[in-house]
């Protein structure tokens, strides 16, 4: 990917302003200010960074960049088949939290942080979409997993299909929350986003508050303020190399990776930054279909659980 730096605009903020609206680095390639969803206001669970998720546990594994830190539900010796979920950058598991909690009711789910977010240690230089999926099958060792369904969201999912396609004797079927197929148009848009170098805390900072005021939760109205709150303080926490997912999802050619795949793949289409890219995956999908989620946006694993669960298990044991 070109090396373009950015040039982050820095609204005159007071202290108190800037710290009062620390939110995050705005993940989608648009964003706008719709209303709440009903379900978001009236089915949303409330968690917090410090307030765990009943059911959900954390740990730390060995991997190929240091530890991995990680969240999980469920039995280990369940019958059914583990799920290892992978998140969209610049997030962490903790965008799993909930998902986690239900998925679990009847399998081993996991969901790790990937090398340098969350909680993870960071590479010493930008991973490839390649490097990530060894480092999930270092994890898999480590942890004593064999065979697992692998769930990908965005950056995850162009992790999930290079495992599924790299190492077939290791993961049996694929989910992934978009599966996008850009023009180099948009490539091209997109690349002068990611910057290099860094930029300043201060600029990020000025630069969240902006976004917040003027576009509130942008595509993630599908979950309550207060967990778009600690998700957007989980973005910051490594906004040094927060674009590093974003650049191996642009470097990595899903096209030629799709046909190579022989594993079932289920393709999520929530509408979101992705709604309109994901369904020229099609034609590439050797074993595989698109399932459209209309009017379900950033946070529908909170707002829809039980029916992205009721989804996700019937794929699962076909």
């Amino acid at each position: 990917m070109p090396k373009t730096p950015i040039s982050i605009p820095v609204p005159t903020i007071s202290r108190r302003t800037a710290a009062s609206t620390v939110a995050g680095l705005i993940a989608g390639i648009a964003v706008y200010r719709p209303k709440t969803s009903q379900a978001a206001e009236q089915g949303a669970t409330r968690m917090s960074l410090d307030a765990p998720t009943p059911g959900v546990r954390k740990a730390y594994a060995d991997g190929p960049f240091g530890q991995i830190h990680y969240r999980y539900a469920g039995d280990k010796n369940s019958t059914e088949v583990p799920l290892i979920c992978l998140h969209a950058s610049p997030l962490s598991g903790i965008l799993y939290d909930q998902w986690l909690a239900e998925i679990g009711k009847d399998r081993f789910a996991v969901a790790p942080d990937t090398p340098g977010y969350g909680g993870s240690d960071t590479p010493t230089e930008p991973p490839l979409i390649g490097d990530l999926a060894d480092a999930m099958i270092g994890f898999m060792d480590s942890i004593g997993l064999q065979t697992v369904d692998v769930m990908g969201y965005h950056t995850g999912s162009f992790t999930s299909a290079d495992l599924a396609m790299r190492y077939p004797d290791r993961i049996r079927k694929v989910v992934m929350i978009s599966a996008p197929i850009f023009d180099q148009a948009i490539i091209d848009e997109y690349s002068g986003r990611i910057y290099d170098p860094p930029p300043k805390f201060a600029e990020v900072l000025a630069s969240t508050a902006e976004s917040i005021r003027e576009n509130g939760r942008g595509m993630f109205r599908d979950m309550t303020d207060e967990r778009y709150e600690d998700l957007s303080i989980e973005r910051l926490r490594h906004f040094r190399t927060g674009n590093w997912g974003f650049r191996a999802a642009f470097a990595y050619d899903l096209t030629a990776a799709l046909p190579e795949i022989d594993q079932p793949i289920l393709v999520l289409n929530p509408e979101d930054d992705l709604w309109e890219q994901t369904p020229r995956a099609k034609p590439f999908l050797k074993n595989g279909r698109v399932h459209d989620l209309p009017g379900w946006t950033h946070g529908h694993l909170d707002a829809h659980t039980e029916e992205m669960a009721e989804i996700v298990r019937a794929f699962l044991s076909e």
